[in-house]
């Protein structure tokens, strides 16, 4: 097994095929905070665990390992459970989160600062899943979250961002949702910039973006696409569920919404009765490819956006 160099000093535990750890779960007994954990690749069946450090690197090497559900949970909650701490995942596959309660996560999120980058999530009733502490915050670069299940008994969401302080989701790709949204943020602040938010032409998402709280949100640079078999028109929510931040604001611009429904659709639609008065929406510069239109509310305003056909 591996060993700091020098006492003290930060430790890279190894975990695969011929490694002292053969599971992710055996390294995170070991490893202390500050520690990095390398994981080679290879499919890890049944490989859940719960973090527990205050500050951790678990990294992919190489090709990507998967960690496949396997029928198993952590605290009957998610495949990884990040309990605190300022915690960095990179280069993980997380695939087939099955839970009691139906909200199976690949990474179920509670507390402190996360870092997700390359990582993909597919398969999964949750891709990520969060708490409800105002001062989390998640940070997701370059990640995938994929291929949502038939779920009846909740809703199947790729992403869902509980009442936390932050969400960055930047150069990331969300694709075939199933009823849910692909994205369900609650944040009180959330930058959603450089995504492709794309449900393809047989996915069944409601939103491509719900932000049911609203919050201080910046949507910018994003593709989203809407399938045809979507039964809801809208396709980015804002204030939907009430009981909004104080500081609600939303700026939309420079992205581009391709709405492949057949007959209506709405590109952005808010629910200004449901948030503080006078909380400012600004859609600017966008690209609206295909039928619909924007709902902005009485203090919103469309600046520069461009009407235009759904491509091929």
């Amino acid at each position: 097994m591996a060993a700091p160099a020098r006492a003290g000093a930060p430790a890279t535990w190894r975990v695969g095929p011929g490694e002292a750890f053969s599971r992710v779960a055996d390294a995170l007994r070991h490893a202390a905070d500050g520690d990095t954990i390398a994981v080679l690749p290879g499919t890890y069946r049944g490989d859940v665990a719960v973090v527990t450090q205050r500050r951790l690197h678990i990294v992919g090497v190489g090709a990507q390992p998967v960690f496949e559900a396997d029928g198993r949970h952590a605290e009957g909650k998610a495949i990884w459970v990040v309990r605190d701490g300022d915690i960095t995942i990179e280069n993980i596959g997380f695939r087939g989160a099955r839970v009691p309660d139906a909200n199976g996560a690949g990474i179920r999120f509670e507390r402190g600062r996360l870092r997700l980058r390359q990582c993909s999530f597919a398969d999964n009733q949750m891709g990520v899943l969060t708490s409800n502490d105002a001062s989390a915050e998640l940070d997701i670069a370059q990640c995938s979250f994929a291929d949502a299940p038939d779920n009846p008994a909740s809703l199947p969401h790729l992403i869902y961002v509980g009442r936390i302080g932050v969400l960055r989701l930047h150069d990331s790709q969300l694709r075939h949702g199933r009823v849910g949204h692909l994205l369900k943020c609650r944040a009180r602040a959330a930058e959603i910039t450089g995504n492709r938010l794309d449900d393809g032409p047989d996915g069944q998402a409601s939103y491509e973006i719900d932000l049911p709280n609203g919050g201080r949100v910046l949507v910018e640079g994003n593709t989203l696409v809407q399938s045809p078999l979507s039964q809801n028109p809208v396709m980015l929510a804002y204030g939907a569920e009430g009981q909004a931040w104080p500081d609600s604001a939303l700026t939309v611009r420079d992205n581009t919404f391709i709405n492949r429904r057949a007959l209506d659709g709405l590109f952005i639609r808010v629910w200004d009765d449901r948030l503080p008065p006078g909380a400012p929406v600004l859609s600017t510069r966008n690209r609206l490819l295909g039928p619909g239109g924007v709902a902005l509310g009485v203090d919103g305003r469309s600046v520069n956006d461009r009407r235009g056909n759904a491509p091929d």
